[in-house]
């Protein structure tokens, strides 16, 4: 087996505990590690969203057993974000001004939830118990859905810190909706690039091995072992990452 994939498998573990504790399954930082390796374009997206399937997948049985997972929360964005990343995902775009634009987004959000975590507790509490309203989650589910397909991921990176500074819901909580929404937008983004022509790497069965350690490592620390004050701090951490695939892969 090449080293490249070796090395790939290595990056793919920690990219995958690190952003499955915070209830994401990865693509942003798996199209990091592939682009900085030279992987083959039109191979990047299909691959970071089969990855994502059994990591985002393997978040979501756990956060719904622990009771962070609610359909009333869920439903108003997947309804509309299935379909949107279906057809955004066949669509070719010249990334340079898109990626530059996204990336600065998310460091901002980024600098918000560092700022944010330090009254964690309180803000979570204060969200305990609140409903998404569903017209905006409609409208957010269809942005966020297009960005999916765009970009080759889950869409998380957008949900989540929007989901607290909303405070339409605790971070656990939101933790386990944007793990939902990341399932449904892989799968519907992965069958609109495969529909398109996309393959997959033959060493994508290793790769689905060592996520799903990595998922299995970080959903642990994202429900029994981080405190919630430390959960946001590591969704910063995931966000600064994205953002640094966007602006500099």
């Amino acid at each position: 087996m090449p080293d490249t994939d070796l090395l790939l498998a290595l990056l793919f573990l920690v990219v995958a505990a690190l952003y499955s504790s915070v209830g994401h399954a990865g693509a942003s930082g798996y199209i990091a590690a592939m682009a900085l390796l030279g992987f083959a374009p039109e191979q990047m997206r299909p691959t970071a969203l089969a990855l994502n399937l059994l990591v985002g997948g393997i978040g979501l049985f756990r956060f719904w057993r622990g009771g962070y997972v609610l359909p009333r929360n869920v439903l108003p964005f997947v309804l509309a974000s299935a379909p949107a990343a279906y057809f955004a995902a066949k669509v070719q775009l010249d990334k340079h001004s898109y990626s530059l634009m996204l990336g600065l987004v998310l460091l901002v959000a980024a600098a918000g939830i560092f700022r944010s975590a330090a009254s964690a507790e309180t803000e979570d509490a204060r969200s305990a118990g609140r409903r998404v309203p569903w017209p905006a989650g409609l409208l957010i589910g269809a942005s966020i859905g297009v960005l999916s397909g765009l970009t080759g991921t889950g869409g998380a990176i957008f949900l989540t810190p929007l989901l607290l500074f909303a405070h339409w819901m605790p971070t656990r909580m939101a933790s386990g909706t944007s793990v939902a929404f990341v399932w449904i937008n892989s799968l519907t983004a992965l069958a609109g690039l495969l529909d398109a022509g996309g393959t997959l790497p033959a060493a994508l069965p290793l790769w689905l091995v060592v996520v799903a350690a990595g998922a299995l490592i970080g959903t642990q620390l994202g429900l029994k072992w981080l405190p919630v004050k430390g959960l946001r701090y590591a969704l910063g951490a995931v966000l600064v990452l994205a953002a640094g695939k966007l602006l500099f892969a």
